[in-house]
């Protein structure tokens, strides 16, 4: 009979922010697999939890994932853990879960409390529909296509910056949105020294270049306001997908998907130019 891996989230910054069932799972657990053993520690004294703890992190899950399956498959219960937050997220764990999935072990989580989701709440911006980043890629062209990307998300956009990183990201993002995009920058969320931010990104950009940044940084963007696209513009993407290959029909269904330009209006535009030449 194969066990159960329980995905445990765990408080951001304030441990009272544990849910009492956290305490629950984590001293009913055969093993708690833990980013940091010595960080878990302390949250699991303050739990007054004394299952045994193993390190499971970038650098050994593959190695671990393995060890994991065969606990699973003995019918072990195993929590996972990471330093902050929900595992998988952002942080270790999707090999666990997956590892999971493949011996038929029972997948559960303990939600609990998650900076994202935290500073949108705070932020002001609009949270109806938003688009989680997590950290942004750290050079090359993976930087370069998801800073595009995020420059014309019209979702509200959230993502997470080291301290290290946190200067180079608000110019980068301040490049790719404009200086006049509003942004709420977040420090250390339930710790004792929060911070909540707000302005632009330009005025970000200045203000903490004076700054040496601290702690752990969640960044909320206003999403891009929508332009209108226009029929000649939409063509010449359509065009540009044709030469590339592909049939009308894909071109003109997939570029109407993307700038809301009306399928019937491209396809009598691709028509009129058929006819003219």
């Amino acid at each position: 009979m194969s066990g159960r891996l329980t995905v445990c989230a765990s408080p951001i910054g304030n441990l009272g922010d544990a849910p009492p069932r956290l305490a629950e799972v984590l001293a009913a657990a055969d093993l708690v697999l833990a980013e940091d053993t010595r960080r878990s520690k302390v949250l699991l004294d303050v739990l007054g939890v004394s299952t045994r703890l193993e390190s499971y992190f970038i650098g050994n899950e593959e190695a671990k994932s393995h060890e994991l399956g065969e606990r699973l498959r003995r019918g072990e219960h195993v929590a996972l853990l990471t330093d902050a937050g929900t595992p998988a997220v952002s942080d270790p764990g999707l090999t666990a879960v997956l590892v999971a999935q493949e011996v038929g072990a029972i997948v559960s989580v303990v939600p609990g409390p998650s900076a994202a989701t935290a500073a949108l709440s705070i932020s002001g911006l609009p949270s109806e529909r938003f688009v989680f980043e997590g950290f942004l890629p750290r050079r090359g062209q993976d930087r370069v296509a998801r800073l595009t990307e995020v420059g014309r998300e019209t979702r509200t956009v959230v993502l997470f910056s080291a301290p290290a990183r946190l200067v180079v990201d608000l110019d980068d993002l301040a490049g790719a949105c404009g200086r006049d995009r509003r942004v709420v920058v977040t420090r250390e969320l339930t710790k004792v020294h929060e911070e909540v931010w707000r302005g632009t990104l330009g005025q970000a950009l200045d203000a903490w270049s004076e700054r040496r940044p601290r702690g752990e940084f969640t960044l909320v963007i206003a999403g891009a306001t929508a332009e209108r696209v226009s029929v000649d513009d939409a063509m010449s993407e359509v065009r540009r997908r044709i030469a590339a290959g592909d049939s009308l029909s894909a071109a003109v269904r997939e570029v109407a998907d993307v700038t809301g330009v009306r399928r019937r209006d491209l396809y009598q535009a691709a028509l009129s130019e058929a006819t003219e030449s």
